[in-house]
């Protein structure tokens, strides 16, 4: 009996030790973890202020009217005018989304919905594969594939909206099918089970039941998406004409302020240098105000 009670004490008390090292080592995890948000956290602002410290005194001696809305962009004549680089960044990010979410869209019902495994486990492999190919890659693709289509085919010089468009929008479509495939495959089973059981066709419940319940994935695919063609460069560069005047049609060639910011940061100085700050500050605000409005829609929507 004194045998027993000393085995169960010894178990008690290795029961107790094992405990507190669990204790200990989801403490340590979860300060690691704290830690990593704080320096992500940390790094967003010194980011944010290191961009806005250059740039916004350049936008206070110009203006905030005179620096989005005048078509001049002449550095050496002290002229900053970026109206046309934001009217190709949009035409250029819209004309993409134009066409990428559809298809995203429906590969992403295809997949999550209608797909046998087998096919669906091949196309997602190659969706993957799209995401890792370099954006640079992109950019030579378009270069030799599809500036010249539309030079002979279609018209104008080839560098165009169309062709940025085109390749912006196969460059966005991992993030927007892989972003909406998961939401749709989180909506509970029960729910497309139930609809089926009331009569509803395969179709009607995924339109009626699966997409609205799967809405704030989809709606973070499709800003993650724009936020992908906004912030794009190499791929840009290499297939829009990187002309700084204000496009008249969607064959005319452009220049966003992505492309910009590359193209001259080499070698400006002074001013001229604060001027490219001065755009990624507006890019950035762009984006912030994206993120804010879709929140507070989908909250309003909640």
């Amino acid at each position: 009996m004194t045998t027993r009670v000393a085995s169960l004490g010894s178990y008690n008390q290795h029961g107790k030790r094992g405990f507190a090292i669990r204790l200990r080592k989801e403490a340590a995890v979860e300060r690691l973890l704290l830690l990593s948000a704080l320096v992500s956290t940390l790094a967003i602002i010194l980011i944010i202020l290191f961009i806005c410290s250059k740039g916004v005194p350049l936008i206070a001696r110009v203006g905030l009217g005179g620096f989005l809305f005048s078509n001049t962009w002449n550095p050496l004549a002290g002229q900053f005018g970026i109206a046309t680089m934001v009217v190709g960044s949009l035409a250029v990010t819209f004309g993409a989304l134009a066409w990428g979410v559809p298809l995203g869209m429906i590969l992403a019902i295809f997949l999550a919905e209608l797909a046998p495994p087998r096919v669906a486990a091949v196309m997602n492999s190659m969706i993957e594969l799209l995401a890792g190919i370099p954006s640079v890659v992109y950019g030579f693709f378009g270069l030799v594939v599809i500036v010249p289509f539309i030079r002979v085919h279609i018209g104008g010089p080839g560098f165009s909206i169309l062709a940025g468009a085109i390749i912006l929008g196969i460059m966005i479509l991992p993030t927007i099918v892989n972003i909406a495939r998961d939401a749709i495959k989180a909506v509970p089973r029960e729910y497309k089970e139930g609809s089926l059981a009331l009569g509803a066709t395969n179709w009607q419940t995924v339109t009626r039941i699966i997409l609205p319940t799967a809405r704030p994935g989809i709606i973070a695919a499709i800003v993650l998406g724009m936020g992908r063609a906004v912030g794009e460069t190499m791929a840009v560069v290499l297939v829009t004409g990187n002309v700084t005047r204000m496009p008249d049609s969607i064959l005319a060639p452009v220049r966003t302020m992505t492309s910009n910011v590359v193209l001259e940061m080499g070698y400006a100085s002074g001013e001229h240098q604060m001027a490219l700050f001065a755009t990624g500050t507006v890019l950035f605000m762009f984006i912030l105000g994206l993120n804010l409005a879709v929140t507070a829609s989908m909250k309003a929507r909640d």
